[in-house]
């Protein structure tokens, strides 16, 4: 027979089986790899080899990574066999520029997937709505320190995206972009000296004087005297 306690209070407590135990004090499976994952030791926690003071969850997450967190991004990025895509909660005709392009243009500095997928299309895909001038120019006084951060970024990947962006903001604004591009051209000028950039900062360059006119000519020439027109 089953050895029975008897307490104080008479109330009698029968000791668990070992088949008990184990039911018991097993937590319960949420996938189907964590019933054999061990568990950390205790010792873990407090080993100094295992905490990294610089790690993802000890930082705050950026401006723009908090924003799309909140679901202040009306876009979200769609996984396609082939390529990606942004679906949008609502017609991006009907999305406010300010301040959500501004937002997307910081999200540009981005190094994380989805954040620089997002940023990227959605600062693209806003810039091409109807009447995206009238709605753009306004904030250029915004937009380019922004842009200018994203030109003087140590990433290679980050400032390609910042050249592609200025570009289009460039189609799209046109000669009002001249005012604030000396502000831009230092950054270009210093990657015009690695040969990997060079071709496509020519290229972007002339597309700027096109976009802008003749006296985007006299701008570029002013920080970068190299620079032959088109």
């Amino acid at each position: 027979g089953s050895k029975v306690l008897r307490m104080s209070s008479g109330i009698q407590i029968k000791p668990k089986t070992a088949a008990q135990k184990s039911k018991t004090s097993s937590p319960l499976p949420c996938s189907p790899g964590s019933a054999i994952k061990p568990q950390p030791k205790p010792s873990d926690k407090l080993n100094p080899k295992t905490i990294d003071p610089f790690g993802a969850y000890s930082r705050p997450p950026s401006t723009f990574a908090a924003i799309y967190a909140k679901g202040g991004i009306p876009c979200r990025l769609v996984h396609g066999s082939v390529n990606h895509r942004l679906q949008w909660e609502c017609l991006p005709e009907t999305v406010p520029f300010d301040p959500l392009l501004v937002t997307l243009a910081e999200g540009l500095r981005e190094t994380k997937h989805p954040y620089t997928f997002v940023s990227k299309e959605g600062f693209k895909e806003l810039l091409m709505v109807e009447g995206a001038t009238e709605k753009a120019i306004p904030l250029l006084p915004r937009l380019v320190p922004v842009l200018k951060a994203a030109l003087s970024h140590s990433n290679d990947e980050v400032f390609g995206r910042g050249l592609d962006a200025l570009v289009q903001l460039s189609a799209v604004v046109g000669p009002s972009l001249n005012d604030h591009l000396k502000h831009l051209l230092t950054n270009l000028s210093r990657r015009l000296m690695h040969k990997k950039f060079r071709e496509k900062i020519t290229v972007a360059l002339q597309k700027l004087e096109q976009y802008g006119g003749k006296a985007t000519v006299a701008i570029i020439k002013s920080k970068i005297p190299t620079y032959c027109s088109v």
